[in-house]
């Protein structure tokens, strides 16, 4: 681990964390006399090994960065959570992201080998039989439309169930979600496929092998399904582990430790993760001193007030960037094509027109996509503006981060292009750890 002291909070899929970790970076904290804490919550991963690398080249430039604030003792913590990722995926700043993004190749679809059915099972998790067929059939390409309407159908069997009570977690159907939800449940089997096979095609990740008519073009689109169901997934389990998990963890580390300050970042669904935590603090909370949210995978209206095309009701995260000292800040690229494409594509395409593949139906986007969108006053700056001080001391923040975050093929484009010092020190000023 680049940095010291560092502790892991490692939390199922119904937001229970582990007691004894907890406890541990309670009395850490306290023995260390900590005055502040940064907390990271990761994207799509494997395992811990995974997330625990992760962590340490993210946070390698933060010891250099802190030379500059004498007075501060700083401690990490890494937010460990069941989530998953496919072969060919970029993992934030690894050597396979690095050359993928070189050399622009095409990224294959979902491999159903052993080791993605056995991550299947164990993280949605679902019936080894079932992961099985679906390998099979995947295998197969059947120029059959009931194989692949079989195929589709085992997919949608996948889908989480629904939370009791129609306020749970914000989700599903809460305004702000917009999400796959209601179009991979629905619809004929073929529409679906044609319609991701579309989108790999527009970002330039359908290889050769799903490339030509008929059927065998469909086949890439509906492996594309299967990812975006697992997506789906995690992104429920995010809002349930930062509502449930990570939020009433905080607050009881804040009842031990009531001078620490803590600045919370995540990562695609790791920010949804940490937002939602804002969900599980009191309403008189005041240990987070900031909020940074890099390339987050949830809708860019979460924390609006009015939804623009739903006027008697607002995001799942409504107006809880109050509960943070400090601002809340987005950071968001236009070369992240995992989110400018594929996330707002199943709840679009359903409309079937000529917008499906472009960004003017804005209901849909991602906040790492375009920034936090229908709240009043929400600062809009460029990277730079941010590095000079341009933070305002609270509310709402979306910082352009296309300049540094640009790396990374498809299909995610530079979704996981993260670890940059740039980025490091959004997370620093957003805390008023580093002069501005």
């Amino acid at each position: 681990m680049s940095v010291d002291p560092y502790w892991e909070l490692t939390f199922d899929a119904d937001g229970d964390v582990d007691a004894d970790e907890r406890d541990a970076l309670i009395r850490g904290v306290a023995e260390a006399g900590l005055t502040d804490l940064v907390v990271f919550a990761h994207g799509w991963n494997n395992d811990r090994p995974m997330a625990t690398r992760f962590y340490s080249r993210f946070f390698e430039p933060f010891p250099g960065l802190l030379a500059g604030a004498p007075g501060a003792r700083v401690g990490y913590a890494g937010v460990i959570w069941p989530s998953m990722r496919f072969p060919g995926e970029a993992v934030p700043d690894f050597p396979s992201a690095a050359a993928a993004g070189a050399a622009g190749e095409a990224a294959a679809p979902p491999e159903l080998d052993a080791a993605t059915r056995e991550a299947l099972v164990r993280t949605l998790p679902c019936d080894p039989a079932v992961t099985d067929r679906l390998a099979e059939l995947a295998a197969e390409r059947p120029d059959d439309p009931a194989r692949l309407a079989e195929f589709v159908s085992l997919v949608r069997g996948l889908a989480p169930a629904p939370p009791r009570g129609a306020a749970a977690a914000g989700e599903p159907g809460e305004p702000e979600d917009g999400d796959a939800e209601p179009y991979l449940l629905t619809g004929d089997a073929q529409d679906v496929c044609e319609a991701f096979a579309s989108a790999l095609g527009h970002v330039g990740a359908l290889p050769p092998a799903f490339l030509g008519g008929g059927l065998k073009r469909l086949w890439g689109g509906a492996l594309e399904v299967l990812r975006q169901m697992s997506y789906y997934t995690m992104k429920k389990r995010a809002g349930t582990v930062g509502e449930k998990g990570l939020g009433p963890a905080l607050t009881r580390l804040a009842a031990s430790a009531p001078a620490l300050r803590v600045h919370l970042a995540g990562h695609s669904f790791g920010a949804r993760l940490v937002s939602f935590a804002l969900r599980g603090l009191p309403d008189d909370s005041s240990c987070l001193a900031g909020v940074t949210l890099l390339q987050g995978a949830f809708s860019h209206y979460a924390f609006s007030s009015r939804l623009p095309f739903d006027t008697g009701s607002g995001g799942a995260l409504d107006g809880l960037y109050r509960r943070v000292r400090g601002p809340l800040v987005s950071c968001h690229s236009r070369h992240d094509s995992a989110l400018s494409v594929l996330y707002p594509l199943a709840s679009r395409v359903s409309r079937q027109d000529d917008s499906v593949l472009g960004s003017d139906d804005a209901r849909w986007g991602a906040v790492g996509h375009d920034g936090i969108q229908a709240v009043d006053p929400c600062a809009r700056l460029g990277l730079d503006e941010a590095l000079r001080g341009g933070l305002p001391a609270t509310g709402c923040v979306s910082v352009d981060a296309s300049s540094v975050v640009a790396r990374g093929g498809p299909p995610s484009g530079a979704h996981s292009d993260i670890c940059h010092e740039e980025l490091a020190r959004v997370i620093l000023l957003a805390g008023r750890l580093l002069p501005s």
